[in-house]
């Protein structure tokens, strides 16, 4: 764009920007961790394109712009308002000039820049108050054009066919998009920043919650003692039935940090991690799992990442571990093999208790996990896009990395294995409530499917079934489609139980303890 201005910030550095931004606000922003900003919302462009959900049916956190926030992650840009860091322009070469029109432009530069290039994109209220509101208009060209390039084809024959695949203009739209384009496979990536030494005296609060993984445990205690940076405490949760565990085993060594231990009474992952929060003292919390291991740097790291991008929350680099026994030499050679393609930060897209640091405040203001995911899966991403939804900056941080053991035996999933079984044998999960399970195995998982019930629209909830079905039956081997159709009544039997759940979870409302 051959428009844009550009600002020199106190520090040296340009800023390119379109519009009328207030100047002052421009540069404390240009201190934070946004790369581009843009005062959208009240411009016409809050939740525009939400032909989006085609793709990503409810599986990105940026689907939906946030409501009732200052400031926030949003990919939606205004083009004719809003700033950039000059290096990250040049990096990310701009708009893509194919688009015609401006504002697909736009959408389609920050939508990359956030979800493949490790930017941050925020809204922020005020910074240009003086643009209009415009009308958005994308054609079914563009919106093709923009799957097309983005996307495997099969994403842009489901909007097709959820668009009308009887309509002419449509199929004229696909088949032009798909003549004249193609996906673009390599997209630029943001370097990370140089990480600031820590600043000040932070105390951090180190949890684990475990069950029947004691010696994975002590593992994991023995690299806390060995931090360059190390917490001030660490509370553990141990669920370990009474006839399973060694209560004295914790105590056998003295340890440089607050080791505060809690026999676990109640049930559930979340429940143990909101039982820790309660017992936590320090600036920041760091969730980690119980088999986990960890550098000397890990914390160190943390906090540094937290200062330097001056933000309150990120989600570490969770490497995954070929067997049990493999250690951390192991790790720095899976890292070494991952070379360049580990450094990518920008916003989170989703979160892990394995690997996490937040600050206590956040937490606090979230008041914990939400217990009705216990028995199941999601409370990660719960947890991540509720900061987020608070107006959190949760930053992915390609520096504090861990090696994920994944034991067949033992953890918080030795509960959830009963929901695989139906019939009289069954013991109930905490997510039946007053209904248990009979003989539909409720699937996709109903705490999944609760965490998409209370983050996103009934419309796009609409959209996950067809795209959940449709999925079904076109991504196996052909020579099994029939045996496929013939199982979609059960399989919607199956969805719609698993439905049900999630919303009575609903009527229920989060909960804490």
């Amino acid at each position: 764009m051959k428009h844009l201005k550009e600002y020199k910030t106190n520090s040296g550095e340009s800023i390119l920007y379109a519009g009328n931004p207030n100047l002052d606000k421009l540069e404390v922003l240009s201190q934070g961790a946004g790369d581009i900003w843009h005062s959208s919302f009240k411009q016409g462009y809050k939740n525009a394109f939400p032909e989006l959900v085609y793709q990503t049916a409810t599986f990105f956190w940026y689907l939906n712009d946030f409501d009732n926030l200052d400031e926030c992650v949003s990919w939606r840009i205004n083009p004719n308002a809003f700033a950039v860091r000059k290096s990250v322009w040049e990096t990310l070469n701009g708009f893509d000039a194919e688009y015609l029109n401006p504002q697909m432009q736009a959408l389609d530069f920050g939508y990359n820049a956030l979800r493949n290039s490790g930017a941050v994109p925020l809204y922020v209220k005020g910074l240009f108050e003086e643009a209009k509101k415009e009308e958005i208009y994308i054609t079914a060209k563009d919106r093709y054009t923009f799957f097309i390039k983005n996307f495997k084809l099969e994403h842009a024959i489901f909007m097709l066919y959820r668009k009308g695949f009887w309509k002419w203009k449509e199929w004229a739209a696909f088949f032009y998009a798909k003549k004249h384009y193609r996906k673009t496979h390599s997209k630029p990536t943001i370097k990370p920043r140089a990480l600031h030494p820590i600043e000040g005296n932070p105390t951090v609060s180190y949890i684990i919650p475990t069950m029947m993984r004691q010696d994975y445990t002590l593992q994991l205690l023995n690299d806390l003692t060995n931090q360059s940076f190390p917490p001030t405490q660490v509370v553990l949760v141990d669920a370990t039935p009474e006839n399973q565990r060694n209560e004295s085993l914790y105590a056998a060594k003295e340890y440089p940090f607050q080791l505060v231990l809690k026999w676990q009474q109640t049930k559930g992952s979340c429940r143990a991690r909101n039982e820790a929060i309660d017992l936590c003292t320090g600036d920041y919390i760091v969730f980690g799992d119980d088999d986990i291991r960890i550098s000397a740097d890990f914390i160190e790291n943390h906090i540094r990442f937290l200062q330097t991008y001056q933000i309150g929350a990120c989600n570490g680099l969770d490497i995954r571990a070929d067997h049990q026994q493999q250690d951390l030499t192991d790790l720095d050679s899976k890292l070494m093999q991952l070379d360049i393609k580990r450094w990518v930060c920008g916003s989170a897209q989703m979160f892990s208790n394995a690997n996490s640091c937040v600050n206590r405040e956040l937490v606090n203001q979230l008041e914990g996990n939400d217990v009705n995911f216990d028995g199941g899966y999601g409370e990660d991403s719960d947890f991540g896009m509720s900061l987020s939804k608070i107006g959190a900056i949760v930053m992915h941080n390609p520096f504090s990395v861990n090696l994920h053991l994944k034991p067949p035996a033992g953890g918080y999933r030795f509960w959830g294995t009963e929901a695989k079984i139906t019939g009289k044998k069954r013991k109930a999960q905490p997510w039946e409530l007053d209904t248990p399970v009979t003989f539909v195995k409720p699937v996709p998982s109903p705490t999944v499917m609760y965490g998409i019930v209370k983050h996103f629209t009934k419309e796009q909830v609409k959209e996950f079934r067809y795209k959940y079905f449709f999925l079904f039956l076109f991504k196996g081997p052909k020579s099994s489609f029939l045996v496929r159709l013939l199982k979609i009544p059960y399989k919607q039997l199956q969805f719609n139980k698993s439905l049900f759940y999630a919303k009575k979870l609903m009527a229920l409302g989060k909960k804490t303890s």
